[in-house]
């Protein structure tokens, strides 16, 4: 760490203690604003009620844990009596106002009871209550209105309004008001002879009160992984907390039963009706059914179909065989009809039965044989042959007959059959037909009947989910309420009243400087411009300009022997004759500054002549009991008036001289910049040591400026609590622009503070000084 580190680190040190020194001195300030404070804070605690913290927690099940042991499926399978939960949604459920109002209205809390404590009033609740009033009706005139029951005895009470109007009532008997309606009983309490005598009855705003609970309520999940919530609530009453808690968990339970009740009852309804047009739509399929059955005469089309196709495969089987009949007769006449097989033997009748055609035929046969055996013996023309032929023609022509007879009786037989078959063939063709429409017939009747039997069993699935609804929560554990209060926080409040205390002042002192645009201190300086700081001199208020004396051991006096040891630390080796004084603005202590400084010069040895270059308001000599006749003006503007005219002694100090400004000049401005102020400098220079120029505020007039080439250096002046914060903008810019020579500040008016003693009968704190000179070096 370097020098400027070190000097840096220094400063802030300083400054730091001089911010404190600053407020400490405001000490007493501290400690009444402090004792204040926690007083206030006992008095607030006094009249406090303590509010104590009631909770439960409540186990919300998830859609399978909640779904009872059968399936209760909606109409589309999904299960619309057990909607899927989530913590959330739940959590803003128990905090809405309705459901709290619910609570409230339960718990009947349309009133509220108070008795007078030693300090303030109580609320009573529950078995503490030595009587309760039950509301029938109540009117919004009444709502925070309080009304004051005064037991008389264990039959009757006297009943205060709210103006101050008394009647008197017995307990059960009902009280008729222009604000309600409501009847006063006996408690429990009402018994023991401490019970109050006097009880405040405040009529409660259900739905205020029900606002103001749930924006009490404290609803949050115990974690993240599971769905436990714990239901918090601050109150005055424990047992008052406990008992809303206890009861809003029950009416949630009950509106969440009751909701789905009516989503059951609901459901039922709407299958009870869908069961009254499915029974009227199944008995009309029934009907058409009935009706196209007897239309088209069939009972069950499966084995009528049936029945129709083996009758008609028995009739074709007997249109065949009658064919085959037919057409064997066919082959037999014409047979017997061809010439060229007329001795020949008959064919076989095959599958022919008559006996008739047989018999005939047999007989022709034989007769055949017998003529061929004849022929073989005898010649075709002999008789007997002869005869055989006759008897065969006659037999062809009776067998030709014969078959005619039985092909007609066949044919008519194989009409019949093939008529037969043609009416069950047509059957059969309308089977497909007959069975598709009552397939379609049955397929309506069998839709609209198995949507009757669901509806049935949904029917009986909901009425049962009437009775067997399981709860979609579970209370884990019932409100419970800590033993000591949660409000108000006592160690708090006190410390935020030490914490108030402490803070009013620094506050208030902070707010005074910050407020304030006049310069307070060296610390205001500092942060406005980088022009060293010289030295500070504390207010005296004395009757005569000059503190600085060969005797003189007063802290103002110690002080301008430190700005006088500053000056001379901060020019060693160089030329420091000519010292200007200046400042912003008249009153700032400009010429009280000048004398004492040459007087501190003049403890050292020196010749020091003060001028009074303020020609506008000169005040150099008046402060001294001099006359101002003869001075400045006269020597500038008149060749007559020598140097040695124009000087005076202090009568003071031997060797301290002061020089006046004389009669005031039309263009003062323009006076000072002859240069016979330069000569009369010079001329001084020679005869004293130092020479001090009192001149105006640079601040409001540049005269000062005109004698910036005649000096060595600048001390400007400000004063404590008067020069405004602002016009120390003119001395950086002096000192930044060099407008001055070794410009260098001057706190005039600085407060006293304690320090150390040098034992000279004073105190003054040196680190200030000590840091400037350090600044001056600088």
């Amino acid at each position: 760490m370097d020098q400027r580190e070190i000097s840096a680190f220094e400063s802030d040190q300083i400054d730091l203690k001089s911010i404190l020194t600053g407020y400490l001195k405001y000490w007493y300030l501290f400690i009444i604003t402090t004792l204040l404070c926690v007083g206030g804070a006992y008095v607030y605690l006094l009249h406090a009620t303590p509010e104590y913290w009631v909770s439960s927690t409540l186990l919300l099940k998830d859609e399978e844990s909640a779904r009872p042991t059968f399936d209760l499926s909606d109409l589309t399978g999904a299960n619309i009596l057990q909607p899927n939960k989530k913590v959330e949604n739940e959590i803003v459920v128990l905090k809405a106002k309705s459901l709290m109002q619910r609570t409230l209205e339960e718990l009947e809390l349309y009133t509220s009871y108070f008795v007078e404590d030693e300090v303030k009033y109580v609320e009573i609740y529950g078995e503490e209550l030595p009587a309760k009033v039950i509301v029938s009706k109540l009117d919004e005139s009444a709502y925070n209105k309080v009304v004051t029951l005064h037991i008389k005895d264990n039959s009757s009470f006297e009943l205060v309004e709210f103006d101050g109007s008394r009647t008197s009532h017995k307990f059960g008997q009902e009280v008729n008001k222009p604000y309600g309606t409501f009847t006063v009983v006996m408690a429990a309490a009402a018994v023991t002879p401490d019970s109050p005598k006097n009880i405040l009855v405040r009529f409660n705003d259900m739905r205020k009160m029900a606002i103001s609970y749930s924006g009490r309520l404290d609803i949050a999940p115990v974690n993240k992984e599971a769905n436990v919530i714990r239901i918090g609530l601050i109150d005055a009453v424990p047992e008052k907390g406990k008992d809303i808690i206890n009861k809003l968990i029950e009416v949630y339970n009950k509106e969440d039963d009751e909701e789905k009740n009516l989503i059951a009852a609901n459901a039922i309804d709407f299958i009870d009706e869908r069961l009254k047009l499915l029974t009227a739509e199944l008995t009309d399929v029934e009907k058409n059914v009935e009706q196209y059955k007897r239309k088209n005469e069939v009972t069950d089309i499966g084995s009528q179909a049936k029945m129709y196709l083996e009758k008609a495969s028995d009739y074709n089987r007997q249109l065949t065989d009658w064919g085959i009949q037919i057409d064997v007769l066919e082959s037999i006449e014409r047979y017997l009809s061809n010439q060229q097989t007329q001795n020949e033997l008959v064919p076989s009748t095959l599958n022919i039965q008559d006996p008739t055609l047989l018999g005939l035929i047999n007989k022709f046969n034989e007769l055949q044989l017998e003529r061929q055996r004849m022929l073989r013996t005898t010649q075709p023309d002999n008789p007997l042959v002869q005869g055989m032929n006759d008897q065969l023609a006659n037999l062809r022509l009776n067998i030709l007959e014969n078959l005619q007879n039985i092909k007609n009786s066949l044919i008519i037989t194989r009409d019949q059959l093939q008529a037969n078959y043609a009416q069950f063939e047509s059957r059969v063709q309308e089977v497909p037909s007959i069975e598709r429409d009552l397939l379609e017939i049955n397929r309506q009747q069998g839709t609209k009947q198995e949507l009757y039997l669901y509806l049935l069993q949904k029917r009986e699935e909901s009425a049962l989910s009437l009775v067997a609804n399981v709860s979609n929560s579970r209370v884990i554990d019932a409100a419970t309420a800590e033993e000591e209060p949660t409000l108000p926080k006592t160690k708090l409040i006190y410390l935020l009243a030490v914490l108030l205390g402490l803070g009013l002042p620094f506050a208030g002192i902070y707010l005074k400087g910050a407020l304030n645009d006049k310069i307070q201190g060296v610390r205001d300086i500092e942060l406005a411009t980088s022009a060293p700081v010289l030295g500070e001199i504390t207010y005296k208020k004395t009757r005569h300009p000059l503190v600085v004396t060969h005797d003189s051991r007063t802290t103002v006096a110690e002080q301008f022997r430190q700005i006088r040891a500053n000056l001379q630390f901060a020019f060693i080796g160089k030329e420091n004759r000519v010292i200007l004084i200046t400042s912003s603005m008249s009153g700032e202590g400009k010429t009280f500054f000048s004398l004492n400084l040459g007087a501190s010069l003049v403890l050292t040895g020196k010749r020091v002549v003060v001028l009074c270059f303020d020609l506008r308001k000169p005040s150099l000599l008046q402060s001294l009991g001099l006359p101002n006749d003869e001075g400045i003006t006269n020597y500038l503007m008149t060749d007559t008036v020598a140097m040695e005219d124009i000087i005076y002694p202090s009568g003071t100090l031997p060797d301290l001289f002061v020089i006046g400004s004389g009669p005031t000049p039309l263009n003062p401005a323009e006076l000072m910049l002859l240069p016979k102020v330069g000569k009369l400098l010079e001329e001084l220079k020679e005869v004293f040591d130092h020479v001090i120029i009192d001149t105006s505020p640079v601040g409001q007039v540049a005269d000062a400026l005109a004698l910036a080439p005649y000096i060595n250096s600048t001390i400007y002046v400000v004063r404590n609590n008067y020069t405004y914060k602002k016009q120390i903008r003119i001395i950086d810019d002096i000192y930044k622009n060099q407008k001055f020579k070794h410009p260098m500040i001057v706190v005039n008016g600085a407060k006293v503070e304690a320090g150390y003693g040098y034992g000279y009968g004073y105190k003054q704190t040196p680190s200030s000084n000590q840091n400037r000179s350090r600044k001056v070096e600088a």
